[in-house]
């Protein structure tokens, strides 16, 4: 049996949450989400935490129960708290700087980089050299911080790029004479 699956998700006071046949809607301080759900998946809601059960025990049923349960999960957890992920950047002269809501990027090439948050996402720029994507849908965030990673990546001789914190780059030897 799924050791995930079968874990009941708590709901925090403040957090409503509709059920309808194949779709979930969450709804919490910090927004609202909704999600598709497998039709044979069951999920249902008794007093403060919700329930998450699968027809038969086959594979793909198996999967589905699992992936269901995390997806519920992760809702939750945005509409209370959110996701956030940080950026870091290395090199002389790389720089990160808001512009309104869009953000700005001077990373070597010829003119900035300019990326504009999608619906339900907002970035921080505490320090030039640091960005904090914040959101409450986790895919989107992660998402969104890739696409950032994606424009300038670390590479290997320098080290020099975007990177995620704490994300370890491995280097490598240059040309010796």
């Amino acid at each position: 049996m799924s050791r995930i699956g079968k874990q009941p998700i708590p709901v925090p006071s403040g957090v409503n949450i509709a059920l309808d046949p194949g779709r979930i809607m969450v709804n919490g301080p910090l927004g609202e989400l909704r999600q598709e759900l497998p039709i044979r998946i069951k999920v249902e809601k008794q007093d403060d935490v919700i329930l998450v059960t699968r027809p038969t025990e086959r594979g793909d049923d198996r999967a589905l129960h699992g992936l269901t349960r995390t997806l519920i999960a992760n809702m939750v957890e945005g509409v209370t708290k959110g996701f956030e992920k940080k950026l870091q950047i290395q090199g002389v002269g790389y720089r990160a700087a808001l512009r309104g809501t869009s953000l700005e990027l001077n990373v070597g090439y010829s003119h900035p980089v300019v990326k504009d948050p999608p619906l339900g996402i907002e970035f921080e720029v505490p320090i030039p050299t640091e960005i904090v994507v914040k959101g409450v849908d986790k895919q989107k965030v992660g998402q969104v911080a890739a696409e950032i990673r994606k424009v300038r990546p670390p590479e290997p001789y320098k080290g020099k790029g975007i990177r995620y914190e704490g994300e370890y780059v491995r280097r490598k030897v240059g040309k010796r004479a």
